[in-house]
């Protein structure tokens, strides 16, 4: 399997079926069984639609075809069957061989015809000697921090508030909208609901990079942190910043916090509910627009346990010599993954579609029922946490020949260590504009654009 975002790979099956339309989780269903790849895909999808359509007439005629065909490409005599009056199935016959000369006719008599089937068939693929690693389970703390770039933290909340934020929220989402874009000349629609806050104490110019947080849509203003958000998001900037004293930085991160501040706080968030076993969002990263080079993201998880799944995207100059291995993190209820620096220009991460679902059941009522036992649940609640830097600031953002603002995108397959790892803005209005973008391209130049500081200056001052 490649890391094509599921949504993309979905979007493609769908494009390339003529006939009628599956739901989306038909084509998940699909591409999971064929290992996510589109044409096997689509050959299974079209298969089933003609099994169900078939009738015993249809199915004897393309039967009879195929055996005249075979029979024409291995050389051999086609099978001759009894005609009816009711249908003739008419056989192609081949053009007759040319042969160079008379001559060479009467030398070779019984010479056999050629077996097109072994012609045409493709040279077997060499087996690889890359061993390809089966996806493996991070089931606690230590095994999220060995294997990945990430830091795994249970119970990140008092219980009470973890509770009580899961309801509002819910409460919340039924007004929260699925996100649509055009994909290869079709609309397509996240399966799940999203909305976006910011903090209320920041500056209001975050206003319009909020309106413009996924795939380029605008939305309508956010709003700001409801309390119990507020409350949360004190308890996670305190985690947050411990583990990122215990890390070593990258150099363009950002250093431009004043003395005594911390150096992450949360000034935006972005909420999604994923209710039931089969909502989802496929493999992507994070876009970097307003985050910039190397953010942390931290990612609050309330409500019932999905499973977090994380992908390497090895680079260019290793895929010979290993695989990217896939990672299952199950993120029950209360829990927080951060994603450190480097998680956005490595990997992929997505919350894939689940066959079974374990209900929440939560300790505390609902608030607005609080004389009533509490029902089960099947919806998961995230908001990630983030810190939207003030060098990559929307009046900072180029704009491309559409006049909306561009995106940031890391060169994933084509990473360092971080010293010469390379950005670039690009066009994204195609994803609203009736699938129509233009060609604005652009490679980052954090010197060149006044970005900054970042460790790397600081570094450069010392010297």
């Amino acid at each position: 399997m490649d890391n094509t975002d599921t949504d993309t790979l979905v979007a493609m099956v769908l494009s390339m079926l003529t006939a009628s339309l599956p739901e989306p989780a038909v084509v998940i269903d699909a591409l999971i069984q064929c290992d996510g790849d589109v044409q096997a895909a689509v050959n299974l999808l079209v298969g089933r639609s003609r099994k169900d359509s078939s009738t015993p007439g249809s199915a004897t005629k393309r039967k009879a075809c195929t055996s005249d065909i075979t029979s024409w490409l291995t050389g051999g005599t086609p099978s001759k069957k009894p005609s009816s009056d009711k249908s003739k199935i008419e056989r192609f016959t081949p053009p007759k061989k040319i042969t160079a000369s008379a001559n060479s006719a009467r030398e070779s008599p019984s010479k056999q015809p050629a077996n097109l089937f072994k012609i045409l068939r493709q040279p077997p693929r060499e087996k690889s000697s890359v061993p390809r690693l089966p996806p493996l389970t991070l089931s606690n703390p230590s095994m999220v921090a060995q294997y990945t770039p990430c830091t795994l933290h249970p119970s990140i909340l008092p219980p009470e508030l973890a509770c009580k934020l899961f309801y509002s929220m819910v409460d919340l989402s039924q007004s929260w909208k699925r996100n649509r874009w055009w994909l290869f000349e079709r609309v397509v629609q996240s399966p799940h609901r999203t909305s976006f806050f910011v903090r209320k104490y920041d500056d209001e110019s975050w206003h319009e990079a909020a309106q413009y947080w996924y795939n380029g849509r605008q939305t309508d203003p956010p709003d700001v942190f409801p309390e119990l958000m507020e409350a949360a998001c004190t308890y996670i900037e305190k985690i947050v910043n411990e583990e990122m004293l215990k890390r070593e930085r990258f150099p363009l991160e950002w250093a431009g916090q004043k003395a005594g501040d911390q150096p992450w706080h949360a000034n935006v968030a972005a909420s999604n509910c994923y209710e039931g076993a089969k909502e989802s969002v496929g493999f992507h990263s994070d876009q970097l627009t307003y985050l910039g080079p190397y953010p942390t993201i931290a990612s609050l998880s309330l409500g019932t346990t999905r499973t977090f799944r994380l992908r390497e995207v090895v680079p260019s100059d290793e895929i010979s010599t290993r695989h990217a291995r896939t990672f299952n993190i199950p993120l029950s209820h209360n829990s927080l993954i951060i994603m450190h620096a480097a998680t956005q220009e490595s990997f992929k991460h997505s919350i894939p579609p689940q066959s079974v679902l374990d209900l929440y059941r939560p300790p505390y009522p609902h608030p607005s029922k609080p004389t009533l036992a509490s029902e089960p649940s099947n919806c998961r609640i995230n908001i990630t946490f983030r810190f939207y830097r003030p060098d990559f600031s929307p009046n900072s953002i180029p704009r491309c020949k559409c006049g909306v603002p561009t995106i940031l995108r890391a060169d994933m397959k084509n990473r360092h260590d971080g010293k010469a790892d390379r950005y670039w803005w690009t066009c994204y209005a195609g994803a609203q504009n009736d699938g129509k973008g233009c060609d604005y391209w652009k490679v980052m130049d954090m010197q060149e654009e006044g970005r900054g500081p970042t460790f790397a200056d600081q570094l450069r001052e010392s010297e």
